[in-house]
């Protein structure tokens, strides 16, 4: 049966007596679906007094049949139906669409004096780059949830990967310069800051700070031009803020190590040649870190399907069923869960960084756009209420630089402790979801679309919010520090104070 819903205007006795007599019937070289649905619908209450159907929902008298729904649907639907959607721009012309980006507008405090002339250069040369090249294909690609592999090349000559690393072709940036670059990206597109993210700030750190120097040398140089990939693998199925109590497993065997468990949430894993991989040791009962190579027996990486934020960032679930690691691929320098704070530490900084851009590039898109956008005789941009928020956009970008430069500057000094961390984790994630929701009032129903950014930046705050702790658990962090007691536990669970 091929079911067609509609309203029908008025529903006389002679229908309900064809209804009645006729609802069991097939009738030849055409198909009926009346369906009845037990809802109250005011227009119905009239025949409440002849009949127990309470709700009737109809359907069309005559859709040919046919072995190919396609055809079923030509032959009803407008020829223009399957005609390809206007391009943004000729659909829309009043206004730019993402794809040429805009202008920076938002350093109204001119906060670039507080850079040094080399973590200028490297904010002018990714801003060049990602609006030449990641701007024009971005909604695309969202779109479709898939990965632009052919820009990796450009992303790597950057320079950029491997941030703060010194040696091994990485770049010896400093923090601040590492996540102004970050923050570049983000301005852009944020899936393509996370996927350096990942790869740089948490899979490679992880090698310089705790691997071996065998391990540093062999796999950090081709990791810093982006000639490999990297993912890094930590949160699994069943434990997410609560990461420490990671279940899967590494048994010692001879010659090396054998994984055993799931993965998921994972950035980067689906095409990642290197992944570096957190386990519970059977004997210690404690957590190490190991490096696996793609398509090793055993391994399997599957793609998470249907998310709303992060579109072009591949998260894959990972399952590891007997995979053997060689002892040379054991990361020697995770010993406990304490050792990848080493590594988070640094990945935290830079993930306060990503709403930062992302905040920037929604700003600077709703400036251009009031511009140019007229309604009522006049610009968007001239009317009072889209000042205000157009300023409080604005207010809030100044006031989340300042925090995410200083907490640059206590990390630099070495007097940043995890709750600085957590605290401007936490709060610059809050004040950019602000932040993107005032753009996209601003773009009215344009803020919707992915072409005109602020939709897309919408959406993938929201990943962005939750991940390297979600904004509670950062909160409860920085709450421990300043109280003393640690509230990450229901009552009932922890001893005593």
């Amino acid at each position: 049966m091929r079911e067609v819903r509609g309203s029908i205007p008025r529903i006389s006795k002679k229908f309900l007596f064809w209804y009645e007599k006729n609802k069991e019937k097939e009738i030849p070289d055409c198909r009926v679906s009346i369906q009845l649905r037990r809802r109250t619908s005011p227009w119905l209450a009239c025949l409440s007094s002849l009949t127990s159907i309470h709700t009737l929902i109809y359907t069309t008298m005559v859709i040919p049949s046919s072995t190919n729904p396609g055809d079923a649907a030509k032959n009803v639907l407008p020829s223009y139906f399957f005609s390809p959607a206007l391009d943004v721009s000729a659909a829309f012309p009043q206004a730019t669409p993402a794809s040429s980006f805009p202008p920076c507008a938002s350093d109204y405090f001119q906060l670039d004096d507080l850079l040094t002339p080399e973590e200028q250069a490297i904010r002018k040369k990714v801003r060049e780059c990602m609006e030449k090249e990641i701007a024009p294909i971005m909604t695309e690609y969202w779109e479709k949830a898939k990965f632009p592999f052919h820009v990796i090349p450009k992303l790597g000559a950057l320079h950029i990967a491997g941030g703060t690393i010194k040696g091994y072709d990485c770049p010896g940036l400093s923090i601040t310069g590492s996540a102004i670059g970050l923050a570049e990206i983000a301005r852009v597109d944020a899936s393509c800051s996370t996927f350096i993210l990942v790869h740089s700030s948490l899979a490679m750190l992880t090698i310089a700070l705790c691997g071996s120097e065998t391990q540093k040398q062999k796999y950090l140089p081709s990791l810093a031009r982006l000639q490999t990939i990297a993912c890094w693998a930590l949160t699994e199925p069943d434990y997410g803020s609560d990461a420490s109590a990671l279940k899967t497993t590494a048994r010692k065997v001879e010659g090396g190590w054998i994984l055993e468990g799931q993965k998921r949430w994972i950035g980067n894993s689906t095409f990642a040649d290197i992944l570096v991989v957190f386990a519970r040791n059977t004997t210690t009962n404690q957590i190490n870190g190991f490096i696996v190579l793609k398509d090793a027996p055993g391994l399997t990486v599957t793609k998470i399907e249907n998310k709303i934020g992060l579109r072009i960032v591949q998260n894959g679930d990972i399952v590891m069923k007997k995979v053997f690691v060689p002892d040379e691929d054991r990361i020697d320098g995770v010993n406990s869960f304490q050792d990848t704070n080493k590594v988070l530490a640094v990945s935290r900084v830079m993930v306060a960084w990503q709403p930062i851009g992302i905040s920037m590039g929604v700003y600077d898109m709703c400036h251009r756009y009031l511009k140019e956008r007229k309604q009522f005789g006049a610009p968007l941009a001239a009317f009072q209420i889209n000042q205000q928020k157009l300023v409080q956009m604005l207010s809030n970008i100044q006031a989340m630089i300042l925090v995410g430069w200083r907490l640059c500057k206590l990390y630099e000094s070495g007097k940043m402790t995890p709750g600085h961390a957590s605290l401007a984790k936490s709060w610059i994630t809050l004040r950019s979801r602000e932040t993107a929701a005032l753009g996209r009032e601003l773009l009215g129903g344009n803020g919707i679309l992915a072409d005109f950014l602020v939709a897309k930046a919408f959406c993938d705050l929201e990943p962005i919010y939750t991940y390297e702790g979600t904004y509670d658990i950062n909160t409860l962090v920085t709450g421990r520090e300043v109280t003393g007691f640690a509230s990450f536990k229901p009552v009932a669970q922890r001893s005593r104070l």
